[in-house]
């Protein structure tokens, strides 16, 4: 396991992090295709995890309504983890009850959210709170000044944010610098093999700003398990099945599968496995999210840190997943080609 800077922090985190989104309990909500872990085998999951050198463990006050942040907050009790050793990360703003002020990126609701939050978990303090999604109605400036507050507080160490566009993330870290607020340190976005839009707008923001990146769904959502698509063994049962999300051009998905299909033989591993070695090989990323509803799901993902892909084999999946060119970028790229750093000859 390799640890990673957090962002232009002092904090070292894992190269995987363990997600808690499979932690609670099955009901007729939407978390019910997804969570079905009870305590006892989330402490299994836990366990393991911390065994296999993860630090770094995210999860969100909308999981299960909560209850994935309390079986976590208790799995640490249970496990006797001491709180140094362990980098916990949790998320605000979806809907945490049926009144107008019980979601969003307010003041008060993030003031009451981070308290609720260290109760359920059972902790003193959060070390990485992030922002769930993009209020287009809370002004960021007023999103800031509550965050810098928990950190002033020591109730936060650090604060991130998720699924953001890349215009507002540059907004908000000029505020903060212009204020002297704390600043994002972290995004956590969608990024995979099958989908790498990220990297139009995002990733060269936070490679110019130092911000780390945590990935969410690099399998995304399971269809990259090799489990689904042409030439898959099973028959494509599993959380994609009944919960189709996040969005993927198939066409291109299983172009990509196909390809990780050759290199997961030629290495004697899973097309899983591969998916992941990916994301974790490229350099702009911190730390990439994981999460099992079953241990052997879990030892499946661990063994990508071991998966070392040739450059050939990064060569071919980056030309099979190579994203389609969009303006500005094909004229960026055009104009900009002359300027490269090199020594100038008049």
């Amino acid at each position: 396991m390799r640890y990673n800077q957090l962002g232009n922090t002092g904090l070292f985190v894992s190269e995987l992090c363990l997600g808690t989104m499979t932690f609670g309990a099955a009901g007729s909500s939407m978390w019910g295709a997804i969570a079905d872990v009870d305590q006892a085998a989330a402490d299994t999951i836990v366990e393991r995890s911390l065994a296999a050198g993860i630090n770094f463990i995210d999860t969100a006050n909308v999981y299960s309504g909560g209850v994935s942040e309390q079986i976590l907050g208790q799995s640490l009790r249970n496990l006797n983890v001491p709180r140094k050793d362990v980098v916990i990360a949790t998320k605000f703003y979806g809907a945490m009850g049926d009144k107008p002020n019980d979601r969003g990126a307010s003041r008060g609701h993030i003031l009451d959210q981070v308290e609720a939050s260290l109760e359920r978990m059972q902790l003193d303090y959060i070390d990485l709170y992030q922002i769930h999604a993009t209020d287009t109605v809370t002004p960021i400036d007023e999103t800031l000044r509550a965050l810098d507050d928990l950190v002033s507080r020591d109730l936060v160490r650090y604060i991130g944010l998720s699924n953001w566009a890349a215009w507002r993330i540059a907004k908000a870290l000029g505020i903060s610098e212009r204020k002297g607020y704390a600043r994002f340190e972290t995004v956590q976005a969608y990024y995979s093999i099958a989908g790498r839009d990220l990297e139009r707008e995002i990733v060269p923001l936070l490679q110019e700003e130092k911000m780390g990146l945590m990935v969410w769904s690099p399998l995304a959502g399971g269809l990259l398990s090799g489990k689904y698509g042409p030439g898959a063994p099973g028959n494509g049962e599993g959380r994609r099945a009944s919960f189709d999300f996040p969005p993927v051009n198939t066409d291109r998905a299983w172009d990509c599968v196909a390809v990780m299909r050759e290199i997961a033989a030629r290495h004697d591993a899973s097309v899983a496995e591969v998916a992941l070695a990916y994301i974790l090989a490229k350099p702009f990323v911190t730390s990439v999210i994981i999460g099992a509803k079953r241990l052997a799901q879990l030892e499946e993902n661990l063994k990508a840190v071991d998966l070392h892909l040739t450059v050939e084999d990064m060569a071919r999946l980056d030309e099979v997943s190579a994203l389609p060119a969009e303006y500005p970028g094909w004229m960026l790229e055009r104009q900009g080609a002359g300027r490269a750093p090199k020594p100038f000859k008049p």
